[in-house]
């Protein structure tokens, strides 16, 4: 009849009190996996508007800096002062 209200063992006990709460776990998993869906979602429709790159890298023969020009090379296009 006391078999279901024994006293943990002192390893089962500190285990219990290292471990977090079931409920935090089921939280972080929870904030975890809607991370995971909204990036994925938001990776596949592509940028929100036209024209949009990321600022290294240069699209349609440009090199970003808006004149239209490209410069070849690696020697920066002589901006800089």
């Amino acid at each position: 009849m006391d078999d279901s209200r024994r006293l943990p063992t002192s390893a089962g006990a500190a285990l219990r009190k290292l471990l977090p709460p079931p409920a935090l776990c089921g939280f972080l998993l929870l904030l975890a996996l809607l991370f995971t869906v909204s990036y994925a979602v938001g990776a596949g429709s592509g940028p929100v508007a036209p024209g949009m790159h990321d600022p290294g890298t240069a699209s349609d023969g440009d090199d970003g800096d808006g004149d239209g020009t490209t410069h070849g090379g690696g020697g920066g296009g002589g901006h800089g002062g």
